[in-house]
């Protein structure tokens, strides 16, 4: 049995974030277990060939942020040294109102303030915060099984990719994946109280109901046609596109499917892509025919992102439940960080850091403890 101080459970934006401060903070006895093979969670930059280069790396996960909404994770992205640039809105949109009728084409429209992008993708903040930590405490393939708290220390099992177990005891645990994930990867003994498992249970995943399609060209050859590379279709697959290029590097659109997930799960992969070059070509021209190259990232069917429970939401932004339990063996011993957990922006990439920070800050800080029945205090650590 190996033995840490802190246990992060999820290799995301929030768990690499709360690592990332941890260090900061002078606290180095930590591991971060990530069940996928990757790091970054739901943010997915992927390059459009082998070998390419940063700027030619398109998001399949979340993409944008608002620098005069989200400061704290602007501050983050600068301090990073990480160049961004405003999301390609200028020109005409397209719009597809019904089944059968011809694309009709409105003026565009400029996000205020404006949506911004990562040169090189949202990945590009993952790989930075990742180079900033102890290798060593970074473990990809390592799937969490079960918790077991007995009020003074957590006992963690986990297994690897070919069924290798490893336990740790720990004094703290940060949870670094959704709630309704962590309920449905998780064994918690003893069982989490009822009502904040009905909380987290009910507490929808952000990009887990969604696919994204994104194709690359050799030229934004939709530019010359005085349009935005947006649009809005009723008919289908997709149902809202986006200009995806990068700045100096490849062309690109993108845009999320409006099949629901159960529907998409019954539909081959090459289907999809066909259909959704059709309608690619249908509003853009035969330029859009002939992609360099195109893919498929459907959230729904990520297992370390969604559960049975997403397949039928809207993938809406939830409330963010209690990250805590407040009584019992579980306390001071369990925080959730992931985005779902933040107040302010839940789901939101600036969700993940808010919640990182958070956790962290309540794990470290001083608190007050009583030392007579006059309430007469001191400052204490929280407990080791």
């Amino acid at each position: 049995m190996q033995t840490t101080r802190i246990a992060i459970v999820g290799g995301g934006l929030s768990g690499l974030y709360a690592a990332y401060l941890l260090e900061q903070k002078g606290v180095h006895d930590y591991v971060v277990l990530e069940a996928r093979d990757v790091w970054g969670g739901r943010i997915a930059s992927t390059p459009v060939a082998e070998g390419a280069s940063p700027m030619d790396r398109f998001d399949l996960g979340p993409t944008w942020f608002w620098p005069a909404y989200q400061p704290q994770l602007d501050r983050l992205i600068a301090s990073l040294g990480l160049e961004r640039f405003a999301q390609p809105e200028d020109g005409d949109m397209l719009v597809e109102h019904t089944q059968n009728a011809t694309p009709a084409r409105v003026r565009g429209y400029a996000c205020a303030p404006p949506s911004m992008r990562l040169l090189g993708g949202m990945g590009t903040l993952v790989d930075a915060l990742r180079r900033r930590l102890t290798p060593g405490n970074l473990l990809l393939g390592q799937r969490v099984l079960r918790l077991r708290s007995d009020g003074r220390q957590v006992e963690l099992e986990a297994e690897n990719a070919q069924g290798q177990p490893s336990t740790y005891r720990v004094e703290h645990v940060l949870l670094a994946v959704p709630p309704r994930l962590a309920l449905a990867r998780i064994d918690f003994l003893p069982m989490l109280p009822e009502p904040l498992v009905r909380a987290w249970r009910g507490t929808a995943t952000w990009m887990a109901p969604h696919a994204k399609y994104l194709v690359h060209y050799d030229a934004p050859f939709w530019r010359a046609q005085g349009l935005s590379g947006e649009a809005r279709s009723s008919r289908g697959p997709l149902a809202e596109m986006h200009d995806a290029s990068m700045p100096g590097g490849g062309a690109a659109l993108f845009g999320f499917f409006g099949v629901p997930a159960r529907v998409r799960r019954g539909v081959p992969e090459d289907v999809l892509r066909t259909h959704c070059r059709a309608q690619l070509t249908r509003l853009f021209g035969e330029g859009a025919a002939t992609p360099l190259a195109d893919f498929i990232k459907d959230w729904a069917a990520d297992p370390w992102t969604a559960t049975d429970a997403d397949q039928d939401g809207a993938g809406q932004h939830a409330e963010a439940p209690d990250a805590s339990v407040p009584e019992g063996p579980w306390q001071n011993r369990i925080m959730g960080i992931a985005s779902e957990w933040s107040p302010q922006f839940p789901g939101y990439v600036a969700g993940a850091v808010e919640a990182a920070a958070d956790g962290v800050n309540t794990l470290l800080e001083p608190r007050k403890v009583c030392l007579t029945p006059w309430q007469v205090c001191r400052d204490m650590q929280p407990p080791r």
